[in-house]
């Protein structure tokens, strides 16, 4: 064997943390809280979108468990208490306190280094890769313990959005404050104009927050023009009338107050009745209040061209009121749009039409046809197929009306002037970012009185009323620029001097600032992560990789894509072509052709690479998502050919609580690898009760010690099983052929739901396989299971004379006695062991077993317990007792 192949075997180097155990319950509780409240957790994540964003706390304890090791010495690590900058000295600084925190975490109690966690580390010497950085998440926290990181991604979109947040530790607060002042003095006072109307209690103006429009189509039999309203709640009512709702009558057009939205009431205003839950439109379909006729929305889009849009209701908030006292439901409320609201749009389509300086920031282009935006021109199956054409949508600026159009342009152009380079790109961001609530492809949330995200379903979903937002933005309103450019600046600032919140007797604590920034020693590449060329150059990576049909990245981004494109085609390279790339995404996708097979494929190139970049000694850590044992089949097959070995999987926030009972189940986990060059050959039968006993004692341990619910002992469970079947990848035979990752899968996922005992017998078979078992491998291979040594000693599987030990075989006398003594005894039941050893003992003595087999006859346990015979032996006999194939793999 070559000194390569030593060095990458998997007995030849020391367990990582986070291959011994991984504190899941810790990680969980930070992430549920840091999930409804980035903006203060991590603000840095909120300073642009990204999809499936993973929690900043998982990476950084993934980061956590995974750099530091108990081969440190002193030089290679500093602890700091966050604030005072200090060495903590006696409190764990020493390499000596160090490796014993590292050596104390255990599947049973992983806990030890959690200390750590709120302190401000720093590890040296050590080389990072995400090859799919994706929103930076893992970069971002493995920056900050001070190591060398670099990331790869194939979209334009992530690779900016992830330079910004690695470059916002060393951007000062004050450049991009004079840059954003700059901007603010160019446009704001020219887009606040247009959003301005009446304050309905008072004779002075009151800004804008969001306009509301409706769609109109006529009525295909009498004429009739039809608003496609679904139903005619505008919100719910605010303060003193929080527990009333605001309804738009569909007679006289006034905004109202009723009790219950969803039951019959009387305008105010007219005294007409109706039920406001009661709309005009119905599973697509519009239905005319005038004579009934019921018509689908798209096909009539399709017929007329388009659409007609009417303004109809305006949400204000009045600074006049709030600043002389007025009832706080008068300084913030709804009302009815009047001719001055419409006119005052009028005034903007006019300067909009006009202003062709501004059409250079504007995607004016066609959509690119996806399986997001007219999955018609494509063949194939998947949820999520989105069609914009049939709802009118052609262009990327047909999702906008003309006022947006003037607003955006506005601020766009204005970022476009500014000097400096890195300023202009943070208000970029900050300008991207405020799309995403900004365009006519979105809606209002009446039950949470705030205007939708685009992004709510990750997919296109053109409203039939939509909700036109301030771009610019009032003291309340969300996601406008003026918002997004203060999450920006939250973000930069935590960037700078980064803290951390965790969580102590169920109290959330909140660090003070960490003297080491984010986002020192990285690098950010745009490109496909196939081609990094590096050999033998990182020690660990940590990514989040893409998920079969989880999410079209490339098709979501583009809508990003275009509108940064006018901006940054002239600076960066990637920004020069139409869209963003898609042929090259490792994504199953029917409008790039590709399939589960497709997918397969690549992503074995992609951990192919990742091998080959990584350390000898280096790990993989990754979080993944799917549903179906067959996907988890692919991946342990990918990891496997690749080179690797699974060394441990961790469940994050999932519904895992079916994993038990054998259904469908959305897994969230952390799966951990190590370069391995060496399988051994073995049996299925030998390998399945190595699975299963691994499994057990898992779980036995688990239940013991942790208090976890059954489905994340099940993802535990399968880790550990994973890791078995990854030492012998290729090599495990059954009935002559070998068996694959997916079947392998499958057999563990039947294993852990099964949820059966490992026993006397189970521990017998395993002896059986020892050339030559000793007490002390009795032991050893009975803790954790269900199986004694006394029980087993009573059962006569083995005896002891001095310090040898005697298996209990077919021959030999004392098991014999025992087995033929419960025979003899009708009240004593013979288990599948006794029988076959019995039938085997007729048969070296020529007697016949056919009185014996018609009585207990054949079923499939005791078929399989004379196959695990004969496999742990080398005794065909055992499957000539039964009539069975007499075939035996010799491996």
């Amino acid at each position: 064997m070559s000194q390569e192949q030593e060095n990458r075997q998997s007995g030849d180097r020391s367990e990582l943390p986070i291959e011994r155990g991984f504190p899941i319950e810790r990680v969980n509780e930070i992430a549920a809280k840091e999930s409804r409240a980035k903006q203060w957790y991590r603000p840095i994540y909120t300073m642009h979108k990204w999809w499936a964003r993973r929690p900043g706390c998982l990476f950084r304890a993934i980061s956590l468990y995974t750099l530091l090791n108990e081969n440190m010495d002193i030089e290679d690590f500093e602890i700091y208490e966050p604030g005072q900058n200090q060495t903590l000295g006696g409190s764990g600084n020493s390499r000596e306190d160090l490796v014993q925190k590292i050596q104390e975490v255990d599947m049973d109690d992983p806990e030890s280094l959690w200390d750590l966690y709120p302190k401000d580390i720093r590890v040296n010497d050590l080389k990072v890769l995400d090859p799919f950085m994706g929103g930076g998440t893992s970069l971002v926290e493995a920056s900050r313990f001070g190591v060398e990181s670099e990331g790869w991604d194939l979209n334009p979109v992530a690779w900016f959005v992830t330079k910004k947040q690695m470059e916002a530790g060393s951007t000062e607060i004050e450049e991009l404050e004079e840059a954003f002042e700059q901007v603010k003095s160019d446009v704001k006072d020219e887009i606040f104009q247009y959003y301005q109307t009446q304050c309905p209690h008072g004779d002075h103006k009151a800004d804008v927050m969001y306009n509301f429009w409706v769609k109109e189509l006529d009525c295909t039999s009498c004429g009739n023009t039809v608003p496609l309203f679904k139903d005619y709640r505008i919100a719910k009512g605010r303060y003193e009338n929080d527990d009333k709702d605001n309804v738009l009558c569909p007679n006289c057009e006034s905004v109202i107050l009723v009790d219950d939205w969803r039951e019959e009431c009387s305008c105010s205003e007219c005294d007409h009745e109706f039920i406001p839950q009661e709309g005009t439109v119905d599973y697509g379909d519009y239905i005319c209040s005038d004579c009934g006729q019921r018509y689908s929305v798209t096909e009539r889009i399709q017929e007329r061209d388009g659409f007609d849009s009417r303004l109809f209701a305006v949400e204000y908030y009045c600074t006049h009121c709030d600043e002389n006292g007025a009832q706080r439901s008068q300084t913030k409320g709804y009302k009815p749009a009047t001719p001055a609201d419409k006119q005052l749009y009028e005034k903007a389509e006019q300067e909009w039409n006009s202003s062709s300086e501004l059409r250079e920031y504007i995607p004016d282009k066609p959509i690119r046809p996806g399986w997001k935006t007219d999955a018609n021109h494509f063949e194939g199956t998947m949820p999520g197929n989105g069609n914009l054409p049939r709802h009118g949508v052609e262009n990327w600026s047909d999702m906008f009306n003309s006022r947006q159009l003037l607003s955006l342009s506005k601020i766009s152009k204005s970022i476009d002037y500014i000097d400096n380079d890195n300023a202009k790109e943070f208000l970029l961001l900050a300008f991207s970012e405020t799309l995403r609530c900004n365009s006519m492809m979105v809606g209002y949330q009446a039950s949470a009185s705030k205007i939708a995200d685009l992004w709510r379903t990750n997919s296109y979903e053109p409203p039939t009323s939509p909700a036109e937002n301030n771009p610019w933005g009032t003291e309340y309103g969300m996601i406008t620029f003026r918002k997004t450019w203060e999450m920006v600046l939250r973000g930069v600032e935590y960037a700078n001097s980064p803290t951390e919140r965790y969580v102590e007797n169920e109290d959330t604590h909140e660090t003070d600032e960490f003297r080491q920034p984010i986002g020192q020693n990285s690098v950010v590449k745009q490109g496909d992560m196939r081609l990094i060329d590096a050999e033998d150059e990182y020690d660990a990576v940590i990514t989040d990789p893409p998920y079969y049909n989880n999410i079209l990245y490339s098709e979501l981004s583009d809508f990003h894509y275009v509108w940064l494109k006018p901006v940054l085609e002239n600076e960066y390279d990637c920004f020069e072509t139409e869209h963003t790339p898609r042929a090259e995404s490792m994504v199953v996708n029917p409008a790039s052709g590709k399939g589960d097979e497709d997918f397969e494929s690549e992503l074995k190139q992609a951990f192919s690479r990742i091998n080959t970049a990584l350390k000898d000694e280096g790990v993989v850590a990754f979080t993944y998502h799917h549903s179906s044992s067959e996907s988890w089949g692919e991946l342990l097959e990918a990891l496997c050919e690749t080179g690797f070995e699974v060394t441990a999987t961790y469940p994050i926030n999932s519904d895992l609580h079916k994993f038990t009972k054998g259904e469908t189940v959305s897994f969230d986990i952390v799966i951990v690898a190590r370069p391995t060059d060496e399988r051994t050959p073995t049996s299925w039968r030998s390998l399945r009760r190595n699975i299963r006993r691994t499994a057990n004692i898992a779980r036995k341990s688990l239940e013991e010690n942790r208090e976890l619910a059954a489905g994340d002992i099940g993802v535990i469970e399968m880790g550990k099983c994973f890791a078995e079947y990854s030492k012998h990848h290729g090599k495990v035979h059954q009935d002559g052929e070998i068996m694959s990752a997916k079947e392998i899968v499958d057999e563990i996922y039947g294993i852990i739901q099964e949820d059966t005992e490992y026993g006397e017998i189970e521990v017998f078979l395993d002896l059986l396989e020892l050339p030559n078992p000793t007490y002390t491998d009795l032991n050893k291979l009975s803790r954790g299971t269900n199986a004694t040594s006394d029980e087993m000693k009573d059962m006569q599987l083995f005896q002891m004379e001095g310090n040898e030990l005697t298996l209990g075989t077919w021959e030999n006398e004392k098991r014999q006695a025992y087995i033929r003594s419960k025979m003899d005894n009708p009240d004593r039941d013979l288990n599948e062991l006794d029988k076959a050893q019995f039938l085997r003992s007729l048969f070296e003595e020529g007697r016949s077993s056919r009185e014996y087999v018609e009585q207990w006859g054949i079923n499939d346990e005791l078929r399989k317990v004379c196959g695990d015979l004969a496999e742990a032996t080398g005794d065909d006999t055992y499957r000539k007792l039964l009539g069975e194939n007499t075939s035996f793999d010799d491996v």
